[in-house]
This record gives C-alpha cells, structure tokens and sequence, in this order.
C-alpha cells in the first residue's frame, strides 16, 4: 500500500482513502478508477449518472467524491450539494474538461474543496486525491487566486441573521483563532503546519473543533466566516 493514498486512522494505523468515482463516460470513468486503485485508493463505487452518484454516495460513503460536472440526470452542482448536506465529512474534487469561471465558483458553492482539469496528468490526479483525502484545498494553477476571490465577494454579502437570535460569538482559543486566519488566506493545511511548526494532523484537529464551535460545515463556510471577521488582512 503507497503512503500516497492512506489516511492515518486513530493516530495509529493507516487506512486506504475510500473513493468514489462519478463520470458519465465509461471509458474515462473506468480508466480513472483502474488508476486511482492501482496507486493503492480503495476506489468503493463509481457511478454514471446524477442520481446514481446520489444513491452511491450515500450508500458508501467514500472519503473523496471525484465528480464530473457535466452529468445527466442531475448536474454535478447538484449532486455536489445533495452529498456534502448529506455527509458533511465528504470531500469533493471536481475533476473537469471546463475551465470557465463560472463552473469552476459553482462548483466551489455547492461544496466542492478541489477543482481539477480533465488534462491533469495521472500523477497529478492522485496527489489532488490524497490532498483533498486531507483536507486541502486543490485547485489547477490559475484557479486558487479565482476562489478565494470568490471567497472575499461571498463575504462581503449580509450573512443571514441566527435563528436563536443569540449574537455571541463562540471562544476559539488563541491557536485556533490563528489556524483560522492562515485558512482565510488561502494556505493549505500543510503550509499552515509548517508556518506554525505543528503536525498536520493538528491543524487538522484545531480546523475540525472550529467548526464544531462556529456550526460551520466546510471550509467554504470557515473561510466566509473569517473574512467577514477581517481575518486574512491580519
């Protein structure tokens, strides 16, 4: 088994990141799970369609969901949102022949954490698999400044009022509060580790009780949280 496709399980073991594959094009579909497992990904399922991705997903429960957009059935924003609502823990990586902005914020709205060219080579593939497995956000070059972009307009949006009405603010901890402002600009968690000379796992552990703390989902939402906050100008 290849240290590439593991995911560290209890902080002991290492466990195969379990992936899902969703492409309407046989051919593809199945070249890129016979990759993805031949690398040592533990592909669970693969689907063809909207609807089946949906069901699948559900049913297995993959680590990484690797997507197509153009999908029949129900698009790939579609199943992208119905998922991560579905499994929050799930991970997205949209693996795509369109480059055009407006796919490319769609998808991150509906959920997604990577955004990968179809012309990606296969290397290339399998380390966004095993990033995105982690927690990083993965996104072909030229695209990473596009998002976060996105993230500062989505901020600058009025956030919808509580339901509780309550407007205190959880306590983050000091280091959880500094994880979040190395989030909102944009570092991937292992920048993040190396920047604050922790362990990747750490950061993950502090990304993770952040969420709890903020009822927050994914890291779309985390970074909208601290850029409303002004947290990436500090």
């Amino acid at each position: 088994m290849t240290d590439t496709a593991t995911r560290r399980q209890d902080g002991e073991e290492r466990a195969p990141v379990r992936v899902m594959v969703v492409d309407d094009h046989p051919m593809w579909r199945d070249a890129v799970a016979r990759d993805l497992s031949e690398s040592g990904f533990e592909v669970v399922a693969t689907a063809g369609d909207g609807e089946q991705a949906v069901r699948r997903a559900k049913a297995t429960a993959p680590d990484v969901l690797v997507l197509d957009l153009n999908l029949p059935g129900k698009p790939g924003v579609q199943v992208c949102k119905e998922v991560v609502a579905a499994h929050p823990a799930l991970r997205v990586l949209v693996l795509s022949a369109s480059g055009e902005h407006a796919d490319v914020l769609e998808a991150v709205k509906s959920g997604a954490t990577g955004y990968l060219l179809k012309s990606a080579s296969t290397q290339e593939l399998q380390e966004a698999v095993r990033r995105t497995a982690a927690g990083d956000p993965v996104f072909t070059p030229g695209l990473a400044g596009l998002v976060l972009g996105e993230y500062r307009r989505l901020a600058s949006e009025p956030a919808p009022a509580p339901d509780d009405g309550e407007s205190k603010a959880p306590r983050l901890t000091e280091r959880e509060t500094e994880v979040l402002r190395l989030v909102a600009k944009g570092l991937s968690y292992k920048q993040i580790a190396e920047r604050l000379v922790i362990s990747h796992r750490t950061v993950q552990n502090h990304v993770q009780n952040t969420l709890g703390k903020l009822q927050l989902h994914n890291r779309v939402e985390l970074v909208r949280y601290a850029i409303e906050r002004g947290l990436d100008d500090g």
